[in-house]
Order: C-alpha cells, then sequence, then structure tokens
C-alpha cells in the first residue's frame, strides 16, 4: 500500500514539465495588463504612422478591448478541441505538439512594435489563448492519469499553483522598472516562447499516460513499463488490473461525443456538476477582486497600490500551496465548501467596507483583510478543485469530451465576466459584488447537495457511482442508499463495481 503514496523522481518530473502549460496560461493571462498605458501608446503611434492622424478615444478603447478579450476567445477555441488531440496523439505528444502556438504566438507579439503591426499583437493574443485553452485540458488530464490515486488531488492542486505562479511572474515582470516599460514591453509578452522551448526539450523524456497506453492503444507492455517507473515499484498489477477493468467497460460502449454526454442518464448529471464547478471559478468574483484590489488598497491609504497588488498575488500563490496539503486530508467537496463559504461572507464585508468609505476612516483596512481573504479562500477551494475534479468524474472513454465541455464553460465564463463586469460596476458601483454573493451562495448549495467526494476513489469507482442509476432515475431495490449519498461520505467506502 506504501506505494500508492510513494513519490518518484520519474512522477515527479512528469509533473512538473506539464505543469509548465499551466505557468503559460498564468502569465499570458496576466502579462497584458501592467503594460497596458504603453502598448496602447504603440497602437496610437502605428495608427499615426499609416494614417498621418491620431486614433480616435473609442477606436483605441474598441482594439484594447479587443485584445485583451481575444484572448479568452482563443481559449474557448483551444478547449474546445481537446478531445481532437488527446484521443489521436495521446496526452503527452499532444503537450508537446501544441508548443508550436506559443512560439509562434509570441513572435508575433514580440515583433509586432518592430514591425509596427497592431495586427500582429492582437493575432498572437489570439494564437496564445488557444494554446492556453488547450493546456487547461491537457495538464489536468495528464497529471490525474499519471498520478497514483492517494496522491492525485495534491498533484492535481499543482496546476492552479503554476497558473498563480505564472500569473505573479508576470505582474513582477511587467512593474515599469522592469520590462513594463515602452521599449521592454515587446520583450515582456515575447517571454511566452521560453518556457514552451523548455517544455519541448522536456516533454520527450516524460512518459506517455499509462492509462492511454492500455485503454486506448492496447499496450499493455508499455503502460505496465511506465506504471514501474512512475510508481518505483515492480509491483503494479492492482492498477493494471484496475484498468483493464475499466477498459473491458468502455468496450462495451460506443464511443462518447459531447451530445452523448447530455443525452445519456449514466453521464448527465456528472457533466452538469463539472460545468457548474467550472462557474463556480469564474463566477465567484475573484477577477472582479483583482480588479478592485489597487483601488481597495488606496484607499486604505497604501502609498504603493501596486506592490500591494502582487501582494495579493503572493497570498494567492501562497494558499495555492496550502490547498495542495489539504486536498487529501479534507477532501475536494469539503475544501470547495468552506472556499465559497468564506468568500460569500468575505465579499459581504468587502460591500459594506466599500461602501462606508468615506464615512469610516478605519474601515479601508478591513476592505484590505477581506479582499486578502476571499484570494486566499479562493485558492483553498473554487481556485484549483475545478480544473483536475472533472477528469476525477468521468472514466476514460468520456473524458476527453468531458473536460473540453468544462473548459469550454470556463473560457466563456470567463469571457462573459471580463465583458460584462465594466458595465455592471458603473451601474451598481461597489454594491456590484452583491451579484457575486448571490452565485456564491447558489454554488454552495449546490455544491453541499449534488457534488461528491472523490478523495481517494478510483476512477472506477467514482464514475460507476453515478452510472448505477438506471435511465429512467430509480436505483434498484437492492440498493440501500443513492451512489450521490455513498460518494458524498468523506471516507471512502470499498465499492464493488457491478458485473460487466
Amino acid at each position: 500500500m506504501e506505494s500508492k503514496k510513494k513519490i518518484t523522481c520519474p512522477l515527479v518530473t512528469a509533473v512538473f514539465v506539464a505543469v509548465i502549460g499551466s505557468l503559460q496560461f498564468g502569465y499570458n493571462t496576466g502579462v497584458i495588463n501592467a503594460p497596458a498605458a504603453v502598448i496602447k501608446e504603440f497602437f496610437n503611434e502605428s495608427w499615426v504612422e499609416r494614417s498621418g492622424a491620431p486614433m480616435s478615444e473609442p477606436l483605441l478603447t474598441s482594439l484594447w478591448a479587443l485584445s485583451v478579450s481575444i484572448f479568452s476567445v482563443g481559449g474557448m477555441l483551444g478547449s474546445f478541441s481537446v478531445g481532437l488531440f488527446v484521443n489521436r496523439f495521446g496526452r503527452r505528444n499532444s503537450m508537446l505538439l501544441v508548443n508550436v502556438l506559443p512560439i509562434s504566438g509570441g513572435i508575433l507579439m514580440g515583433f509586432s512594435r518592430m514591425a509596427n503591426a497592431l495586427e500582429m499583437f492582437i493575432a498572437g493574443r489570439l494564437v496564445v489563448g488557444i494554446y492556453c485553452g488547450l493546456c487547461t485540458g491537457f495538464v489536468p488530464m495528464y497529471i490525474s492519469e499519471v498520478s497514483p490515486t492517494a496522491l492525485r488531488g495534491a498533484f492535481g492542486t499543482l496546476n492552479q499553483l503554476g497558473i498563480v505562479v505564472g500569473i505573479l511572474v508576470a505582474q513582477v515582470f511587467g512593474l515599469d522598472v522592469i520590462l513594463g516599460t515602452k521599449t521592454l514591453w515587446p520583450l515582456l509578452v515575447g517571454l511566452t516562447v521560453v518556457p514552451a522551448v523548455l517544455q519541448c526539450a522536456a516533454l520527450p523524456f516524460c512518459p506517455e499516460s499509462p492509462r492511454f497506453l492500455l485503454i486506448n492503444r492496447m499496450e499493455e507492455e508499455k503502460a505496465h513499463a511506465v506504471l514501474q517507473k512512475l510508481r518505483g515499484t515492480q509491483d503494479v498489477s492492482s492498477d493494471i488490473q484496475e484498468m483493464k477493468e475499466e477498459s473491458a467497460k468502455m468496450s462495451q460502449e460506443k464511443k462518447v461525443t459531447i451530445p452523448e454526454l447530455f443525452r445519456s442518464p449514466s453521464y448527465r448529471q456528472a457533466i452538469i456538476i463539472a460545468i457548474v464547478l467550472q462557474l463556480s471559478q469564474q463566477l465567484s468574483g475573484i477577477n472582479a477582486v483583482f480588479y478592485y484590489s489597487t483601488e481597495v488598497f488606496e484607499d486604505a491609504g497604501v502609498k504603493q497600490a501596486v506592490y500591494a497588488t502582487i501582494g495579493a498575488g503572493v497570498v494567492n500563490t501562497i494558499f495555492t500551496v496550502v490547498s495542495l496539503f489539504l486536498v487529501e486530508r479534507a477532501g475536494r467537496r469539503t475544501l470547495h465548501l468552506i472556499g465559497l463559504g468564506g468568500m460569500a461572507i468575505c465579499a459581504v464585508l468587502m460591500t459594506i467596507s466599500l461602501a462606508l468609505k468615506g464615512i469610516v476612516s478605519w474601515i479601508g483596512y478591513v476592505s484590505v483583510v477581506a479582499t486578502l481573504a476571499f484570494v486566499a479562500l479562493f485558492e483553498i477551494g473554487p481556485g484549483p478543485i475545478p480544473w483536475f475534479i472533472v477528469s476525477e468524474l468521468f472514466s476514460q472513454g468520456p473524458r476527453p469530451a468531458a473536460v473540453a465541455v468544462a473548459g469550454l464553460s470556463n473560457w466563456t465564463s470567463n469571457f462573459l465576466v471580463g465583458m460584462l463586469f465594466p458595465i455592471l460596476k458603473n451601474v451598481l458601483k461597489h454594491y456590484v459584488f452583491l451579484i457575486f454573493v448571490g452565485f456564491l451562495i447558489f454554488f454552495f448549495i449546490f455544491t453541499f447537495f449534488k457534488v461528491p467526494e472523490t478523495k481517494g476513489r478510483t476512477f472506477e469507482e467514482i464514475s460507476s457511482g453515478f452510472e448505477r442509476r438506471r435511465e429512467d432515475g430509480i436505483l434498484p431495490a437492492t440498493m440501500e442508499k443513492g451512489p450521490m449519498v455513498e460518494l458524498t461520505s468523506i471516507q471512502p467506502t470499498k465499492d464493488v463495481a457491478p458485473n460487466i
């Protein structure tokens, strides 16, 4: 049993090389914020050189909005295409192949100023967005399939750690004393090429997913050798047996398409849970809080608010690490509930403090504490858990389609928040956070009643919990309790998979 929790060098290497893709996602999410003013200046200078007249303010605003939002559009396209790659090329090889996107996108953005072509910058953002959308599917899937069951949650949290570290690096590098200057911003946005090259060099030394090798390719010997290397032991019979049972089950099912996820009673509940969890991440208000953070710190009397915002990024990173150590102890469902409930309370405190900031002198410090606590609670639950729990809820067959749907819902809600939040902020002012309080309460209730605990369970145990329901929704008379009741218990039980 000790081998189930053994951390080996090949396993750690494979996971960390994969997490470079998450780092890219975080970096390219945050890199455009700090140098916004100098990039807008470049847009105007490029326009003046072509037309002889400065760009109108509405046109500049529209082009900048396009530059920001087209990253999410690319993410939507990429996340929806995950299944096209992983089923054909495998998990590792897919990550390797798509690195051509950040390399080409980084070159387009990095040389846009030299070429005096703002179109190159916008195109580069789209290309990099497609790559990041693909990574939000590839990375959690690969990590979940190479990790032992007992460590799957902890390693899955590393995906979110890569994202927040990437955002933090972008914030620091984007300071006007480092690379966020008029002359150096092309280097800042072009740096995305570096991790792509590093991942290309390292991935060939990482193994393919053993589940993909055995279940999709029927290459049992290769899967056996990979598992021995990853687990650091010669006896991997239990892992092989679990995969064979899953493979036997898949052989009796037709290929699962995205429409089938919603039509089949076996998958419908799980895909709804996956989608709602992704929405809980984006509609929690985390992006709104980061949007407001500079103003919050300024109101509290912080002189250099930009550094305080970086401090919030540090808190972001620290509590992602905390989640890494807690997720296999407390469980996914428990941490998600704690995060959602705590964030709702913090959002109420932020609303009150912002509303009273001109009346009560010390209230600004309450808003600072509430903001930092909001960020910390996000990283304990709603930040990391939705990414990797999707791979846990589905067996090998429907997993690529489910990851694609979940990723698309995440990127779409991200795009909508980015487009609608400024409008809502102008209308509701500081009370805009009450909208997120409503969302957080809804997601808390949904998680409490519908989301299963997956800690310590194999993929087969989790998926069979959903599939034991009959298509008409009636449970067999021999069952004393429904699978959702079993699954939501924090301590895993030894379920026996139904005979196929």
